[in-house]
């Protein structure tokens, strides 16, 4: 039996008057990758920063490796990382001293053969001496998740892991992540609007919407339940706020 490396119990997250996420309640197991899906505004990302410790929530309990993160929130950081395809490491630095910084940050030893080796499996070692700043959308995507699996944490959150691939590289982005997930008995939580994303790497999936979790189970058992061969399919129809009562088979 897995050990629960995060439990979110009754999150609610508001801003003013306006509620972005309501009771949110899901948890991953060691070992897992779980999906958080849901269209844009679903709650997903406000869900993410809440879990690093980003933005305070206005009510509920968020776990990690059994530790509060309102009150252990170093003590847990240490053991996790993150990547966003929205977001750039600085831009004046090139792409191995932004990594050495990193590493330096996080205590790595051996950071040098630790980069170098990170780089040749996102495939970005011949842009080492490249400003970051001169970098494509997709070569900063992966020199984030270069610098996310520099500590080799536990816990690695990311959202929109793929968004700026093309289907070539997101495919070896995935097999890179299962790898480590493999290996390392890393935990992933990630967001995606790529079906294939969460097809090939999720164990579970929750889908999200206007705030709320409305969805939550492996691939398979989603599937089943709406009676539909395609996760794009169910996506579009909770989207769409139709009914699930009308939408899932009995």
């Amino acid at each position: 039996m897995f050990n629960k490396v995060v439990e979110v119990k009754g999150l609610r997250k508001q801003f003013g008057t306006y509620e972005a996420v309501k009771n949110v309640s899901f948890h991953a197991e060691k070992g897992e990758i779980v999906g958080l899906l849901g269209v844009n505004g679903a709650g997903k990302t406000t869900t993410l920063h809440m879990l690093l410790g980003l933005t305070k929530a206005t009510a509920g309990s968020i776990r990690v490796f059994g530790r509060d993160i309102e009150t252990e929130r170093t003590e847990i950081l240490a053991r996790v990382n993150y990547a966003s395809s929205y977001i750039a490491l600085p831009y004046n630095l090139k792409v191995y001293e932004n990594l050495l910084v990193f590493a330096r940050i996080y205590g790595i030893k051996n950071a040098r053969t630790k980069i170098d080796q990170l780089l040749e499996d996102f495939e970005i070692a011949h842009l080492r001496n490249s400003t970051s700043g001169r970098l494509s959308s997709g070569e900063q995507t992966r020199l984030n998740l270069c610098k996310a699996l520099l500590n080799d944490p536990e816990l690695l959150v990311l959202d929109e892991p793929t968004a700026s691939l093309d289907p070539d590289l997101a495919d070896k982005v995935r097999k890179a992540l299962m790898r480590v997930n493999r290996e390392q008995g890393t935990t992933l939580i990630t967001t995606s609007h790529n079906m294939l994303d969460v097809a090939e790497l999720c164990n579970r999936i929750v889908f999200m919407r206007a705030g709320e979790v409305v969805e939550e189970g492996s691939a398979k058992e989603i599937l089943l339940r709406y009676g539909s061969e395609s996760l794009e399919d169910v996506f579009i129809a909770i989207a769409r706020s139709q009914l699930i009562e009308k939408v899932k088979v009995s």
